[in-house]
């Protein structure tokens, strides 16, 4: 096996014994790097410290990256036109901080036999965002419930 020394500097290629002793010398501990390589690379170093450090490389990839939020909005097919601004107003705060946003519109009773009333403010709804976002999943109706996805557009 090709064996690394603590300072990055190659011993050369050694028996596995030769390389145990070797690592004994520097009262350190022998880590096979590149176990598929022809010959295996290992290296001569501190294995509590290397692990050390890697797991505070992946803490820190972890903090870096960036999952998207998916905000939940309620809508109603008889909601009054203030509501509608409201809820409007807020679904665009969200697009613009970058957030998802997720409009449901929940139909009881018999307005479940007047779709075309939500199915046009859920149209609505999308027309008044269309500057600022693009529709991930077109309006659905699952079960009693017509759902719609939007996402921000990118700058």
């Amino acid at each position: 096996m090709l064996v690394i020394g603590p300072d990055g500097e190659q011993l050369g290629i050694m028996l596995r014994r030769e390389a145990l002793e070797k690592a004994n010398e520097y009262n350190l501990d022998l880590f096979c790097v590149a176990p598929n390589g022809t010959p295996p690379v290992c290296k001569i170093l501190d294995y509590g410290r290397y692990r050390f450090e890697l797991q505070k490389k992946n803490k820190e990839a972890k903090r870096n990256q960036h999952t998207t939020e998916l905000k939940p909005l309620r809508l109603s097919p008889v909601i009054d036109t203030h509501d509608y601004e409201t809820k409007l107003k807020q679904a665009r705060n969200w697009l613009e901080s970058g957030l998802k946003v997720k409009a449901d519109m929940r139909f009881r009773g018999r307005l479940i036999t007047r779709l075309e009333v939500g199915r046009k403010i859920m149209n609505s709804f999308i027309d008044d965002l269309g500057d600022l976002a693009i529709v991930d999943k077109k309006p659905t109706l699952e079960g009693n419930t017509m759902s719609v996805v939007l996402s921000p557009k990118k700058k």
